[in-house]
């Protein structure tokens, strides 16, 4: 067999045609945001920042060796729609990075808006310590976010879900905040010592109607039930939160609660007959309705 007849070894695999082939794959899968989700997943396999892994891209570079299978694993698994947060462990939440995972809540983007409003109500508290509560903390997003945006506050934290409070105590632990505490406690027992006390109480519930049924599989087959359903119209926990919050705030302190869209005026009504004032609700960066805050009397 002369040279010319040899056969010739195969092209190398380029990392970009990989990755374009992922976005494929997930595209076809119904997945929201495919080229977002294989740069991530791929940058996560490779322990790159996504800002490098688009330089090697760009450069030509081959896809490397080791990874190769892992990579492919994992896209099939966010092809059959295993949430993105579960299959790299981390979810990000305004500054910070959380750990996530089978059995836990993963924190949505839209909620940092719900952080803020209580944020907000947080900075703008009297006196050198005000306290805030996180009820149903879940990951522990929100009552974090508290805790290392206004350092000099004292927040709290509640969960009654034992899954979740494994996630929430090693993301406490990660991120160290020393104003900050968890308490594996039913909601409506939660911190009976702050009693008139506090200055925020905040809460992301279970607010699902018990019938209707979540669109996205990620949310329909991953998140717990016990962190999406709350009973006939889905403000079972609203009601608790309410009676809650009543006992936990001080004068003039301020409940933020997260809900659906179509859930704040119920709310606000709900609200105002247990006797809290200015019962307001407010929309997301989509314009949708997605929390209510109230004062208490």
């Amino acid at each position: 067999m002369s040279s010319t007849d040899a056969p010739r070894p195969a092209a190398p695999e380029r990392l970009a045609a990989l990755i374009r082939s992922a976005a494929a794959t997930l595209a076809a899968a119904g997945v929201a945001t495919p080229d977002a989700d294989a740069e991530l997943l791929a940058a996560h396999v490779w322990q790159l920042s996504r800002g490098a892994l688009a330089a090697a891209a760009m450069r030509g570079d081959d896809v490397p060796a080791e990874g190769r299978d892992r990579f492919l694993d994992l896209v099939a698994r966010r092809a059959a729609r295993e949430p993105l947060q579960h299959l790299t462990g981390l979810a990000p939440f305004r500054h910070l990075e959380l750990r996530v995972g089978p059995g836990v809540f993963v924190p949505r983007p839209e909620t940092e808006m719900v952080a803020q409003l209580a944020i907000d109500a947080l900075r703008a508290a009297a006196g050198p310590e005000p306290v805030a509560v996180d009820l149903g903390t879940g990951s522990g997003a929100i009552a974090l976010a508290l805790a290392t945006e206004v350092p000099h506050a004292r927040v709290h934290a509640a969960e009654n879900a034992v899954d979740a409070f494994v996630w929430a105590k090693e993301n406490f632990a990660a991120v160290g905040a020393a104003n900050a505490r968890l308490a594996f406690v039913d909601l409506a027992d939660a911190f009976g010592e702050l009693d008139g006390t506090v200055s925020v109480v905040v809460s992301n519930p279970p607010y699902v109607p018990d019938a209707a049924i979540p669109r996205d599989p990620e949310v329909r087959f991953w998140d717990p039930p016990s962190a999406l359903y709350g009973g006939a119209d889905g403000l079972d926990v609203v009601r608790i939160l309410s009676s809650v919050a009543r006992r936990l705030l001080h004068p003039g302190g301020m409940l933020v609660i997260e809900h659906g869209e179509w859930q704040g005026e119920p709310i606000r009504a709900l609200l105002t007959a247990d006797g809290w004032r200015a019962a307001a609700t407010h929309r997301d960066l989509t314009t949708r309705d997605r929390a209510t805050t109230a004062l208490r009397a």
